[in-house]
Protein backbone atom coordinates (compact mmCIF):
# COMPACT_ATOMS: atom_id res chain seq x y z
CA UNK A 1 0.00 0.00 0.00
CA UNK A 2 1.41 3.13 -0.92
CA UNK A 3 0.98 6.19 1.42
CA UNK A 4 0.25 8.76 -1.40
CA UNK A 5 -3.12 6.42 -1.89
CA UNK A 6 -4.35 7.67 1.52
CA UNK A 7 -2.64 10.92 2.31
CA UNK A 8 -2.58 14.60 0.71
CA UNK A 9 -0.61 17.31 1.37
CA UNK A 10 -3.30 19.07 2.77
CA UNK A 11 -4.22 16.58 5.25
CA UNK A 12 -0.06 17.28 6.60
CA UNK A 13 0.42 19.42 9.20
CA UNK A 14 4.40 20.62 9.81
CA UNK A 15 3.86 22.47 13.30
CA UNK A 16 1.11 21.46 15.44
CA UNK A 17 0.62 23.17 18.68
CA UNK A 18 -1.06 21.09 21.16
CA UNK A 19 0.04 20.93 24.90
CA UNK A 20 -1.43 17.44 25.39
CA UNK A 21 -2.56 14.06 24.28
CA UNK A 22 -6.28 14.53 24.46
CA UNK A 23 -5.85 18.34 22.58
CA UNK A 24 -3.66 16.22 19.77
CA UNK A 25 -6.46 14.32 19.19
CA UNK A 26 -8.95 17.03 19.35
CA UNK A 27 -7.29 18.85 17.12
CA UNK A 28 -6.45 16.36 14.53
CA UNK A 29 -10.13 15.22 14.53
CA UNK A 30 -10.57 18.71 13.88
CA UNK A 31 -8.95 18.92 11.03
CA UNK A 32 -9.87 15.31 9.48
CA UNK A 33 -13.69 16.07 9.93
CA UNK A 34 -13.04 19.39 7.81
CA UNK A 35 -11.11 17.49 5.19
CA UNK A 36 -13.62 14.12 4.76
CA UNK A 37 -16.60 16.28 5.68
CA UNK A 38 -17.39 14.10 8.86
CA UNK A 39 -18.96 14.89 12.61
CA UNK A 40 -15.38 15.97 14.53
CA UNK A 41 -17.07 14.57 17.41
CA UNK A 42 -17.40 10.75 15.74
CA UNK A 43 -13.76 10.88 14.79
CA UNK A 44 -12.32 11.87 18.30
CA UNK A 45 -14.61 9.26 20.24
CA UNK A 46 -13.45 6.65 17.96
CA UNK A 47 -9.85 7.46 18.49
CA UNK A 48 -10.43 7.82 21.96
CA UNK A 49 -12.16 4.79 22.61
CA UNK A 50 -9.11 3.11 20.47
CA UNK A 51 -6.59 5.06 22.94
CA UNK A 52 -8.22 3.54 26.00
CA UNK A 53 -7.75 0.03 24.83
CA UNK A 54 -3.88 1.34 24.96
CA UNK A 55 -1.31 3.79 23.54
CA UNK A 56 -1.03 4.02 19.94
CA UNK A 57 2.05 5.80 21.24
CA UNK A 58 4.41 2.83 19.41
CA UNK A 59 7.60 4.47 20.89
CA UNK A 60 10.71 6.63 19.49
CA UNK A 61 8.69 9.78 19.61
CA UNK A 62 5.76 8.35 17.14
CA UNK A 63 2.18 7.92 17.68
CA UNK A 64 -0.39 6.12 15.04
CA UNK A 65 -4.07 7.14 16.22
CA UNK A 66 -6.68 5.15 14.47
CA UNK A 67 -9.63 3.73 14.31
CA UNK A 68 -12.94 2.57 11.73
CA UNK A 69 -15.85 5.02 10.63
CA UNK A 70 -18.95 4.13 9.32
CA UNK A 71 -20.16 4.88 5.89
CA UNK A 72 -15.73 5.71 4.85
CA UNK A 73 -15.29 4.91 1.50
CA UNK A 74 -11.65 4.52 1.55
CA UNK A 75 -8.51 5.00 4.21
CA UNK A 76 -7.89 8.39 4.88
CA UNK A 77 -4.56 9.26 6.85
CA UNK A 78 -3.29 12.66 8.12
CA UNK A 79 -0.06 13.53 9.16
CA UNK A 80 0.91 16.13 12.12
CA UNK A 81 4.43 17.54 13.41
CA UNK A 82 4.26 18.73 16.49
CA UNK A 83 6.33 21.90 17.99
CA UNK A 84 6.80 20.61 21.19
CA UNK A 85 6.86 16.68 22.25
CA UNK A 86 3.59 15.31 24.44
CA UNK A 87 3.31 12.63 26.66
CA UNK A 88 1.04 9.95 24.99
CA UNK A 89 1.70 7.52 27.09
CA UNK A 90 3.81 6.03 24.71
CA UNK A 91 4.89 1.88 25.42
CA UNK A 92 8.56 3.56 25.92
CA UNK A 93 7.39 6.34 27.86
CA UNK A 94 8.95 8.60 25.67
CA UNK A 95 7.16 12.10 24.72
CA UNK A 96 5.82 12.22 21.31
CA UNK A 97 6.43 14.67 18.49
CA UNK A 98 5.16 12.53 15.33
CA UNK A 99 1.98 11.60 14.66
CA UNK A 100 -0.07 9.71 11.83
CA UNK A 101 -3.58 9.03 12.02
CA UNK A 102 -5.64 6.35 10.11
CA UNK A 103 -9.00 5.96 9.92
CA UNK A 104 -10.45 3.31 7.94
CA UNK A 105 -14.05 1.90 6.59
CA UNK A 106 -15.43 -0.49 9.15
CA UNK A 107 -15.15 -3.34 6.78
CA UNK A 108 -11.54 -1.98 5.43
CA UNK A 109 -9.88 -5.39 7.60
CA UNK A 110 -7.10 -6.43 5.96
CA UNK A 111 -6.31 -2.94 4.27
CA UNK A 112 -6.23 -1.14 7.64
CA UNK A 113 -3.53 -3.62 9.35
CA UNK A 114 -1.47 -3.51 6.03
CA UNK A 115 -1.87 0.47 6.33
CA UNK A 116 -0.93 0.57 9.82
CA UNK A 117 2.37 -2.04 9.16
CA UNK A 118 3.17 -0.19 6.41
CA UNK A 119 3.39 3.76 8.26
CA UNK A 120 4.53 1.95 11.66
CA UNK A 121 7.93 0.56 9.61
CA UNK A 122 8.26 4.15 7.33
CA UNK A 123 8.24 5.62 10.82
CA UNK A 124 10.35 3.78 12.75
CA UNK A 125 12.89 4.27 10.13
CA UNK A 126 15.49 6.57 12.00
CA UNK A 127 16.36 8.06 8.78
CA UNK A 128 13.16 8.57 7.98
CA UNK A 129 12.09 10.28 11.58
CA UNK A 130 15.25 12.22 11.64
CA UNK A 131 13.96 13.90 8.13
CA UNK A 132 10.32 14.70 9.67
CA UNK A 133 11.44 16.33 12.29
CA UNK A 134 13.96 18.51 10.56
CA UNK A 135 11.21 19.33 7.84
CA UNK A 136 9.28 22.32 8.61
CA UNK A 137 6.76 22.60 5.20
CA UNK A 138 3.97 20.10 4.28
CA UNK A 139 4.92 19.37 0.74
CA UNK A 140 8.71 18.59 1.87
CA UNK A 141 7.07 16.19 4.54
CA UNK A 142 4.65 14.85 2.61
CA UNK A 143 7.60 13.66 -0.11
CA UNK A 144 9.26 11.80 2.47
CA UNK A 145 6.06 10.02 3.51
CA UNK A 146 5.68 9.34 -0.01
CA UNK A 147 8.45 9.08 -1.68
CA UNK A 148 7.16 11.44 -4.40
CA UNK A 149 6.88 15.26 -5.16
CA UNK A 150 3.54 16.85 -4.06
CA UNK A 151 0.40 16.55 -5.44
CA UNK A 152 -2.80 17.13 -3.69
CA UNK A 153 -5.03 14.68 -5.82
CA UNK A 154 -6.03 12.43 -2.39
Amino acid sequence: MALNDILAVSAVFPALRVASKKQALQDLAAHAAGILQRDEREIFETLNQRERLGSTGVGSGIAIPHGKLAKMDRLFGMFARLEKPIDFEALDGEPVDLIFLLLAPEAAGADHLKALARIARLLRDPEVAKKLRASRDAATIYAILTGEQATDAA
